[in-house]
């Protein structure tokens, strides 16, 4: 799609399928000095920026929307003023902003064999399903949080917005701790060995074990062919430490041929040094899980969590290279969701076309027809409803939480 052709179809789709009332809904949080004092920024095609920019109400962010139809809208904090004073005020700071993650499959690079950089595959998005169950759980489970957005990014990864009242408030010491707890992959390129599990296994992590064991052969070993040339055995080998284990390791591994042979040589060898209490097998016997854990375990850009003030790209933007939509995902649902399978832009107009043809040949008049929102005419549907939903459970608690505690000042 040319630049023109893009931006064109940008104007309509800002004025007939995106969901205004809904961000309104989101990010107001109940109260209306939350929403006006939140920072949007938007990029334009040619590389323009704008930045700090807010809105009284909706319709101000509806406006600038529909006149500029920016290529990426990004949502950043709510300040303890409007963004658009930060220039001339000293006392300009971030009062809150959600818990954010960004998960993106070039992250497993030094993992995943299929595809490299900006490319993805089906094989590399079973990383961002195994993530996705992985972090929600522990974000439920270990922290209580309860209102979670799960979002595809349009291309190559997953946004997660946690929006629990206390979450949004959480200090940079705060979400460093957060975001430590989750991250178990550590260390540069030149890390070999990035994931170690102390004396005892933790229940967070033996939770995560629970979502990898069972699809980890498949998914590494077979899928990414993880043993499959002499390269990946070298990186494999790089996690044992010691070197007459890696040694026995090698020597093990030229009896066979394919990953899925080495792999499972090299479970039935470490078992049988565990049971014979080889001394320096013995040292590591979380051996089997660390490796797991360091091929399928979900890579965090912990930048990302810790600033309060980092951009994030707003759901229901169109990505400019893929033109998908970046649609809400059901947690609970995501062995189902398919990323090949999210609307394009022109795919939604033309699905607009579509019914209306058929409506106004089954007899509906142009009257009924005006009535029916567009975006019920699409496959874009099921993905409002998922938004919806979230909404629905995060209006809830906005009785329970209570909005003015936090420092607003009067602009």
């Amino acid at each position: 799609m040319n630049n023109t052709c893009f931006e064109d179809t940008l104007s309509v789709y800002f004025s007939r399928l995106f969901p205004y009332d809904y961000f309104h809904k989101w990010l107001s949080y109940g109260d209306e000095k939350t929403f006006s004092h939140r920072e949007f920024a938007f990029n334009f095609e040619g590389e323009r920026f704008l930045r700090h920019q807010a809105y009284k109400d909706i319709n101000g962010l509806k406006q600038v929307i529909k006149k500029l139809h920016p290529v990426k809208i990004d949502i950043g904090a709510v300040f303890n003023i409007s963004p658009l004073n930060s220039l001339r005020e000293k006392r300009f700071y971030p009062v809150q902003r959600e818990l954010i993650f960004d998960i993106d499959v070039t992250d497993y690079d030094d993992v995943r064999t299929c595809c490299k950089g900006v490319d993805m595959c089906s094989k590399c998005w079973n990383y961002m399903i195994v993530a996705v169950k992985i972090l929600d759980a522990a974000l439920r489970e270990d922290f209580g949080f309860e209102n979670i957005l799960w979002v595809f990014s349009g291309r190559r990864g997953i946004h997660c917005w946690v929006c629990d009242h206390r979450a949004r408030l959480l200090k940079r010491d705060a979400r460093w701790g957060v975001a430590t707890y989750l991250q178990l992959v550590t260390g540069g390129e030149f890390m070999k060995k990035k994931v170690t599990i102390g004396s005892k296994i933790h229940h967070s992590v033996k939770r995560a074990l629970e979502v990898i064991q069972p699809v980890f052969i498949s998914m590494c070993v077979e899928n990414q062919d993880m043993l499959g040339t002499e390269e990946r055995v070298l990186k494999f080998l790089g996690i044992i430490a010691d070197d007459e284990m890696r040694a026995e390791v090698q020597d093990l591994f030229d009896e066979h041929c394919t990953s899925l042979t080495k792999w499972n040589a090299f479970i039935k060898f470490f078992k049988k040094q565990i049971e014979s209490e080889n001394e320096k097998w013995c040292k590591t016997p979380y051996l089997i899980e660390e490796i797991m854990l360091q091929y399928a375990y979900p890579r965090l850009d912990i930048n990302v969590t810790l600033g309060m003030t980092h951009l994030l790209k707003a759901p229901f933007c169109v990505h400019p290279k893929t033109g998908k939509i970046g649609v809400p995902i059901d947690p609970m649902d995501i062995d189902d969701f398919d990323p090949y399978n999210i609307p394009t832009i022109l795919e939604l107009f033309d699905e607009i076309d579509k019914f209306d043809k058929q409506a106004t040949e089954q007899g509906m008049t142009i009257e009924k027809l005006k009535e029916i929102e567009d975006v019920k005419k699409t496959s874009l549907e099921k993905y409002m409803c998922i938004f919806e939903n979230f909404l629905q459970d995060l209006e809830n608690t906005f009785k329970i939480t209570a909005p003015n505690d936090i420092n607003l000042e009067s602009d």
